[in-house]
């Protein structure tokens, strides 16, 4: 079995990263016609999932370095990054808000898409493996 090295990143985050890029795109493709700003929109739906991809990333560094301590500490760095990515989530969207630089519900829905790329992994796991065949 060979050993990946500590910076090379896991499949499942790339499949993650696919899966998100993949809602984007059928989000920006789809709703965008539904909407009255479509520049608002796309760069709220872009900057959310942008995010989402950070967070993502965030996650599987945060994970794999509380893997690495005893119980008591990883909970501790857990609960801290956890509050970090939420303080990331609430500080873009409040600028957003702020500044009316781009559609904040759009963002929103960036950001989910996060969650729609970790209930399509397997199907996203499967379509990867068969293109690398």
């Amino acid at each position: 079995m060979e050993k990946k090295s500590k910076t090379e990143i896991p499949d499942t985050l790339k499949e993650l990263f696919a899966g998100i890029l993949a809602a984007l795109l059928l989000f920006q493709a789809t709703i965008v016609w539904f909407v009255r700003d479509r520049l608002s929109y796309s760069l709220g739906l872009w900057i959310g999932g942008a995010l989402a991809a950070a967070l993502a990333w965030h996650m599987w560094k945060t994970l794999d370095r509380a893997l690495s301590m005893g119980e008591a500490g990883a909970q501790k760095t857990m609960r801290r990054q956890s509050a970090v990515r939420y303080g990331m989530i609430v500080v873009i969207l409040g600028i957003l808000m702020i500044t009316e630089a781009a559609n904040p519900l759009a963002a929103f829905l960036g950001i989910m898409t996060l969650k729609v790329a970790a209930y399509i992994q397997p199907i996203t796991h499967n379509v990867i493996f068969r293109l690398r065949r």
